[in-house]
Parts: structure tokens; C-alpha cells; sequence
């Protein structure tokens, strides 16, 4: 028996909103019996930054007791989900920093062969949901991931309309994901999940 499928599902969030697609993620990587880590990436903001924006100030009271993401976490997963809000169309800088310390893994060839799938939290309709996930998807092509995305598996992609990944437009953080961007979100872990687990059975086959 190989066991269960390990899942990291790592994330940057300011004000909250990527955070709860992140819960979503691990609950339905858990449901789907994985077993879950929930992994924050370290903030590179200047305090006072954070403090003069009382929902990012509140978010980081919040999740002060989330574990942040090691290296070790994506050694020891089976499948890999990030989640980010957008950028400029791209993802964050505190993402991209942790993603940046991965070179002595991926030149042992520890981070191939593995699941890799995202999600996304945009501010406006039009900001970068198919580009920011589509730069992420350049990391796993790099590190030899098997990249799983929702496509339209479900009638309710008919909805999200994100065959990409999961996302959410925000309007700035004023919105909270609703249960359309949620149930994307799960759909996006149950599938890496299912596919993970194939893929795992398979390679220990040999």
C-alpha cells in the first residue's frame, strides 16, 4: 500500500480573500482522503505597511498560527496546489520569493513527477485570472509537474467559467468568495487529488 496521497496546499493572502479558497482546497483534499498540509508563505510587507490596512492587519492576526511554507513541504507532498492573488497579472511577490528557494530541490529532481494545480483571487473582473495561473503553470513545466487544471469536468465550470483554475474577483477585497468560486476550488483539489493518486498508484507499479 502506498498510503495516502499528501497534499500541500500553499498560499499567499493580505486581507483574507485567498486564504478562504485555501480552506476550501484543504477541506476538499481532506474529504477526498488526503492527507493535508496548510502552508502560508512568509510576508515580505513592512509592518507598517500591514498596519495602515486594518483587513490585512486583522488577516495576519488571524492566521498567525498557520505554519509557513518550507521547502520540505513540497519534498513531501504528492500533489502541490498554490494559491495567490493576482498581480499585475501574475502572482505575488511572496509566492514568487518561495518559489525562488526551490532550486536546490528541483536540481535533485525531488519536485517532478508530482501534481501540481492552483488557484487565484483577482480585484477586478478583467485583472489577470487565465495569467496569473497560466505563470504559475511556467514553474511546473520547469520543475516536471503534471499540471491538473478543473476544465470543464462539472457542469458548474459552466459557471465559474475558469477551465484554468480556480479564481475570484474580489472588487478590491470587498467580495468574499462565494459558492461559486468556492465549489471551483474544491473541484480544482478533488481533481489533483484524483489524478495525484493515479499517478502515485501507477509510478509505484513501475
Amino acid at each position: 500500500m502506498a498510503g495516502p496521497i499528501k497534499v500541500a496546499v500553499i498560499y499567499y493572502s493580505a486581507t483574507g480573500i485567498t486564504y478562504q479558497m485555501a480552506q476550501a482546497a484543504c477541506e476538499a483534499a481532506g474529504e477526498s482522503g488526503a492527507e493535508v498540509r496548510l502552508r502560508k508563505v512568509r510576508e515580505l510587507a513592512p509592518d507598517e505597511a500591514i498596519r495602515s490596512n486594518s483587513g490585512w492587519q486583522a488577516h495576519r492576526l488571524e492566521t498567525q498560527n498557520v505554519e509557513e511554507a518550507q521547502p520540505d513541504d513540497l519534498a513531501w507532498a504528492d500533489v502541490v496546489i498554490f494559491g495567490s492573488p493576482t498581480r499585475y497579472g501574475m502572482i505575488a511577490a511572496q509566492l514568487k520569493q518561495f518559489i525562488d528557494t526551490t532550486g536546490p530541490l528541483w536540481a535533485q529532481g525531488a519536485l517532478a513527477n508530482k501534481v501540481y494545480s492552483a488557484f487565484c483571487s483577482i480585484a477586478t473582473a478583467h485583472g489577470g485570472h487565465e495569467s496569473t495561473l497560466l505563470s504559475l503553470f511556467n514553474v511546473f513545466y520547469h520543475w516536471g509537474g503534471v499540471v491538473v487544471t478543473p476544465g470543464y469536468t462539472d457542469p458548474s465550470q459552466f459557471v465559474a467559467g475558469n477551465p484554468y483554475g480556480a479564481s475570484h474577483t474580489s472588487n478590491n477585497g470587498e467580495i468574499a468568495p462565494d459558492h461559486v468560486a468556492l465549489s471551483a476550488t474544491a473541484l480544482t483539489a478533488r481533481r489533483a487529488v484524483q489524478i495525484g493518486a493515479a499517478l502515485k498508484q501507477g509510478l509505484a507499479g513501475g
